[in-house]
């Protein structure tokens, strides 16, 4: 009985100083390492890139909206298109611009107002001139683990609300995964309007 209470208390001990490490970790989450396995095929990875478009809700800010009865759904003309070029927002609160006030969305979630000044959703599709089209998936995979514009060393960082840091550390099985489904997609051509800083959105 003394030898399963001690264990017991060993777990609960592990599993204590692991919480505790991970709720007060400022680094960026780290890639998962994986055990080896098969490669997967090319449906493999379009189901795999599929499934987690939709769990990590990659939509939400990167499909435009349709208004609904209960709010905005995916306009699935558009999937993954981002902000969408003919889409005006209305004139930006001033003190959203500022640390500490609300940060506003625009009607169809593709486009933030924050300290950070107006960030847009991009566009994932595999257009050549306006989405993806042209990226590497080593360039996919640099741009979300580096947090920085198309991957580049001292390259613009990738503004808020996008949370490259959760989906950088995803495996690089489930990187590949998505940049195959997202390459797969329709390609829309939809240039979407760049980053706007906050003294420019201040005007």
């Amino acid at each position: 009985m003394k030898k399963i209470i001690i264990g017991i208390f060993a777990c609960v001990l592990a599993y204590t100083v692991l919480l505790f490490t991970s709720c007060n970790s400022d680094a960026p989450a780290q890639p998962v390492k994986e055990s080896p396995k098969t490669e997967l095929s090319q449906a493999d990875l379009l189901v795999r890139g599929k499934y987690l478009v939709t769990i990590i809700g990659c939509n939400h800010c990167h499909t435009p909206k349709k208004m609904g009865p209960q709010g905005p759904v995916f306009d699935s003309a558009l999937l993954l298109s981002g902000h969408h070029a003919n889409s005006p927002l209305p004139p930006v609160d001033k003190k959203a611009l500022t640390p500490g006030y609300w940060v506003l969305f625009a009607g169809d979630l593709t486009a933030t107002v924050g300290p950070w000044g107006i960030s847009y959703a991009a566009n994932l599709t595999p257009d050549s001139a306006t989405g993806i089209g042209m990226w590497t998936e080593e360039t996919f995979v640099k741009t979300l683990r580096s947090g920085k514009h198309l991957g580049q060393e001292g390259g613009r960082p990738i503004m808020p609300p996008m949370p490259w840091e959760s989906i950088g550390a995803l495996t690089d099985e489930d990187l590949a995964a998505l940049y195959t489904f997202l390459h797969a997609l329709p390609p829309i051509n939809n240039k979407v309007q760049a980053y706007t800083p906050p003294n420019e959105a201040a005007k």
